[in-house]
């Protein structure tokens, strides 16, 4: 009992409302009082009190923790521990487990209260008990993990006391506070989070750039850049931020969008200032110019700093280059998707994806350059980016629509030998195209594809395949044909019967078309 002496007082914290005399952990009472301790009511000697920094209220949505029962293949013995966990109230989980009889392993305590969250109380219960079976020999993880609970739960008094039992152990690491500062910021307590970081060289954590790093980006990810960067000017005085420090910042501005844009400009400019131009600062590039495309004359603003950067020979990353050509793909801008692909795939080492390919080629189509785009399509393989559907569909629609025949005919058979499925709509579209320039081959083989690949919105294209055969002097085919979409169920209109016995009639071969009939009248 004495070994845990220092940990035992965050069981008594919690219970000082609690007149059980079982010690239970945490019961309804305790949640409200959870509330009134996170408001700073109680006088401690680390973070707890309303925020400058955090204007907003601490009223935030409960966060969904992960259950045992989503996680497949769970081992017998641990999804025995949190069923009881998750099952038998604070007051009495400790004798359940302790009835329980079930073994464990530190790695065992780990996955447990990985997956405890939402029962804090029960959680910390557990931490005791299986310290018992583990001699007192809980891994540095499983004491982070109990601090982590409580945060995020927001047991903060009680956090700092587990923490504090951690010190006396020598346990605690940058992950510890890295805990702290992101329960205290989904909690809207920005200040309590900075705080944390102030004094956390009192707990032999030491207060450099990783620490500061990591305390803006809990800050950022909650959507609140603009406090993150306002205490960088503080913490700048006594840590000199790096480049994952104004990486961390222009992430934050990309995630809020367009209302980043002034202040991406502004960090940026300091960001020059304080630590100069880097070719290796890719991931800080990449998020400036990401947010600027998404704002105001977006491409216009991303050229201009793009300018300045290539002529410092830093560039942004594979990001930046997906954002612009979606950009430019929106604005239907070919000449500025070229100016960035020819920049970034020239003096980079980047490789684009199939999907950057693909825009590339949707903004060649749009231009009526089918033949940059069929060349882009040859380039990309030799790249190490293989087409897809999206790719062949594109190029397909587009060369049908400038009736480039035999061009889209190459582009079809490698479409279907690579097992890319065309779209209905340029199915249909390709049929009649075919049958107007006389290519009736290529119209029957489209509709193979056709009724393979497709089961309904059939009938406008059948009727027109069998009108177009009839009409190129191919009757037998077009008889065929009729049969077996009758056959497959596709409605063959009587206006086609009647052209079909037109053409049968004077070929003399009115019994194959009375055959027909019975067949059509019959579905």
């Amino acid at each position: 009992m004495c070994t845990f002496a220092g940990f035992y007082c965050l069981y008594f914290l919690l219970m000082t409302h609690e007149t059980n005399p079982c010690l239970g952990f945490v019961s309804a009472a305790k949640i409200q009082w959870r509330e009134t301790m996170n408001e700073g009511t109680r006088k401690r000697g680390y973070p707890s009190s309303p925020s400058s920094y955090s204007p907003t209220s601490n009223k935030k949505q409960a966060p969904n923790f992960p259950s045992f029962q989503d996680i497949p293949n769970l081992a017998s013995n641990i999804k025995s521990l949190c069923h009881i966990i998750a099952t038998t109230p604070s007051l009495t989980v400790e004798t359940a487990l302790q009835d329980s009889l079930i073994s464990l392993t530190q790695n065992d305590a780990e996955e447990v209260l990985k997956l405890s969250y939402g029962f804090p109380g029960q959680a910390v219960k557990f931490f005791r008990w299986s310290a018992r079976q583990l001699a007192d020999n809980h891994t540095p993880y499983s004491w982070n993990l109990v601090v982590d609970i409580l945060g995020k739960n927001r047991f903060f008094d009680a956090m700092w006391d587990a923490i504090k039992s951690m010190n006396t152990k020598g346990l605690i690491s940058l992950a510890t506070f890295a805990s702290v500062f992101a329960s205290y910021v989904a909690a809207g307590r920005v200040r309590e989070a900075i705080m944390a970081f102030e004094v956390m060289e009192n707990y032999g954590c030491v207060r450099d750039v990783v620490a500061l790093n990591s305390l803006l980006s809990a800050i950022c990810r909650d959507g609140r850049t603009v406090d993150a960067c306002d205490y960088l000017q503080v913490a700048k005085k006594l840590v000199r931020p790096d480049h994952d420090t104004y990486a961390i910042l222009m992430e934050g501005w990309e995630g809020e969008g367009e209302n980043g844009v002034v202040g991406a400009k502004e960090t940026f400019a300091e960001m020059v200032i304080e630590i100069g131009w880097d070719p290796a600062n890719i991931p800080a590039y990449d998020s400036f110019l990401c947010t600027l495309v998404r704002g105001p004359d977006g491409l216009l603003e991303a050229i201009k700093f793009f300018d300045s950067m290539r002529d410092r020979k830093c560039y942004p990353g594979m990001r930046f280059l997906k954002v612009a050509l979606d950009e430019c793909v929106k604005c239907h801008d070919v000449r500025t998707a070229e100016f960035f692909w020819e920049v970034m795939t020239g003096k980079t080492a980047l490789q684009p994806t199939t999907e950057m390919y693909n825009s590339m080629i949707a903004l060649y189509c749009y231009s009526n350059d089918t033949e940059t785009a069929r060349r882009m399509l040859d380039d990309m393989v030799y790249q190490g980016a293989f087409p897809d559907v999206t790719t062949y569909n594109l190029l397909f629609q587009f060369l049908i629509k400038g009736r480039k025949l035999r061009e889209a005919s190459a582009v079809f058979v490698e479409m279907v030998k690579n097992e890319c499925v065309p779209e209905l709509a340029n199915c249909d579209a390709a049929v009649r195209v075919y049958l107007d320039n006389g290519d009736p081959i290529m119209a029957m083989k489209v509709w193979k594809c056709l009724v393979e690949n497709y089961h309904k919105d059939l009938e406008r294209t059948a009727n027109f395949l069998v009108l177009g055969l009839r009409d190129l002097h191919r009757v037998p085919e077009a008889v065929k044909y009729a049969e077996d979409m009758i056959a497959r169920g596709i409605r063959v209109s009587s206006s086609t019967m009647s052209r079909l016995k037109q053409s049968l009639v004077k070929e003399k071969k009115e019994f194959v078309y009375e055959e027909l009939m019975r067949k059509w009248k019959s579905q």
